[in-house]
């Protein structure tokens, strides 16, 4: 009933937003490459592709060493070469990158990481719908790149972002938490993934100009809890 209520005035706001919000350029810079191991022991190589959407992209950070694949890619150096792909766009939804994907050959990547969904939520995708397109993608990761341990990022806090308006951002931070609870449910069926919800307060210095795609401080920050992540669930295979 509240919904239907607002339903009207949650139109304009987004209608609004399309039309004002700041249009920020992706990270300059390589989205593939190799990086020698920090120790010189250390001879195993580390393939990993970095996919997604804007955020993944570096959309609102200067270049792509400060963005999430820099960060990663230098963070997973330490202990293994690395040899990596970025390969997001912005304004993806899961079916875009499924696309996008699609286009690669098939290869070997030990490690994928994965930003997708919060397009999803602003077009309105529904719950089946996104479980559709989420098990479409799992099923292209693990079969084309020879079933990699798959690190997805759970659909951030958009009640928080600072470039949505009340009431528009609490809608869509409720649509953001129920498509991360789809994303669960199907991934209770796929032991190669797991989703990294960090639940952190998105605090004005981790988001970029645009108060919609992270800086390079949440950059930082996002790829430490994903490798937090993947190392533990590493241990415990």
């Amino acid at each position: 009933m509240v919904t239907a209520l607002l339903w009207p005035l949650l139109l304009w706001q987004g209608k609004r937003l399309r039309k004002l919000a700041v249009r920020l350029p992706e990270a300059t810079g390589d989205r593939a490459g190799s990086i020698a191991a920090s120790n010189a022991a250390q001879q195993s190589v580390l393939r990993v592709l970095i996919c997604g959407d804007s955020a993944a992209a570096g959309a609102g950070i200067a270049s792509q060493q400060q963005a999430l694949a820099g960060y990663l890619t230098r963070a997973l150096a330490v202990a293994n070469s690395v040899e990596w792909q970025l390969v997001a766009q912005s304004g993806l939804c899961c079916n875009g990158l499924v696309k996008l994907l699609q286009g690669l050959p098939e290869q070997r990547f030990d490690q994928i990481y994965v930003s997708i969904g919060v397009n999803n939520v602003s077009a309105l995708t529904g719950n089946r719908q996104y479980r559709e397109q989420c098990r479409e993608l799992l099923t292209l990761l693990s079969t084309r790149f020879q079933s990699p341990k798959i690190i997805i990022s759970a659909i951030p806090p958009m009640q928080q972002f600072t470039a949505l308006p009340w009431p528009l951002n609490q809608w869509l931070g409720l649509k953001a938490r129920l498509l991360n609870k789809v994303l669960t449910q199907e991934l209770a069926h796929w032991p190669n993934a797991v989703m990294v919800d960090a639940k952190l307060p998105l605090s004005p210095e981790l988001l970029a100009a645009d108060g919609f795609h992270p800086s390079a401080k949440g950059a930082a920050l996002w790829a430490q809890l994903l490798l937090e992540t993947a190392a533990t669930d590493c241990e415990q295979t």
